[in-house]
């Protein structure tokens, strides 16, 4: 019982910047996201094929291979240190589900009707109020269920961490593994399903208040 309790206490440890990673990537990649969705659907060409190409390379390469280019690629490159290895994790994980988002993000305003946007600006409404007014919890009703999958596989890829020796809490699993002690990996489990767990129900809520607005 004393063994359970001291392997759960320095998981939660671990957990509690598993957490970290998770609530700044999503408090920085989900406005990210629709400015890079605003570029790819941008009129202006130049900027528009730079944003899509940005979000075709770093949805096409492996998370893992971003997250180790941003921690060492400063020093491979210029000779001079780069982000401490959270900051580097933050960094890379707000660049990748950015990329990610904005997609969720265009393929919900392209999924809009033209004519509302037309309606609106006749009636004298800038861009802005058009989107905040008109566009934004139609938006919202259509990227929740897509949103909330992305946002779900987040919390999972916060074990990469690990790779640049992050101390997340997979890492400090396999640490008590090198020590002979295998069962605190699989007591891991738990910790994410919990966690997706109530994220799951928040979700969920979130979808059911928000059934009155039609699409």
């Amino acid at each position: 019982m004393t063994e359970f309790l001291s392997v759960t206490l320095e998981l939660l440890e671990g957990f509690a910047t598993t957490a970290y990673i998770f609530f700044v990537t999503l408090a920085l990649s989900l406005p990210a996201g629709l400015i890079v969705a605003f570029g790819s659907m941008s009129r202006f060409k130049p900027l528009r094929a730079v944003c899509r190409t940005f979000v075709w390379i770093i949805r096409g390469t492996p998370l893992m291979l971003q997250l180790v280019a941003v921690f060492y690629g400063p020093y491979l490159l210029f000779g001079i240190s780069g982000f401490d290895r959270v900051p580097s994790v933050i960094v890379a994980f707000v660049i990748n589900y950015a990329c990610y988002f904005s997609e969720i993000y265009r393929g919900g305003i392209e999924s809009i009707p033209k004519g509302q946007f037309e309606a609106g600006q006749v009636l004298g409404m800038t861009k802005g109020q058009i989107f905040s007014r008109v566009i934004f919890l139609q938006l919202l009703r259509r990227i929740v269920p897509p949103m909330s999958n992305e946002i779900i596989t987040l919390v999972k890829d916060t074990s990469l961490a690990r790779i640049i020796s992050v101390v997340e809490v997979i890492m400090v699993a396999q640490n008590f593994a090198r020590e002979g002690l295998i069962w605190p990996l699989f007591y891991t489990g738990v910790f994410y399903l919990v966690f997706i767990g109530v994220l799951t129900l928040l979700f969920r809520a979130l979808e059911k208040k928000m059934q009155y607005i039609k699409v």
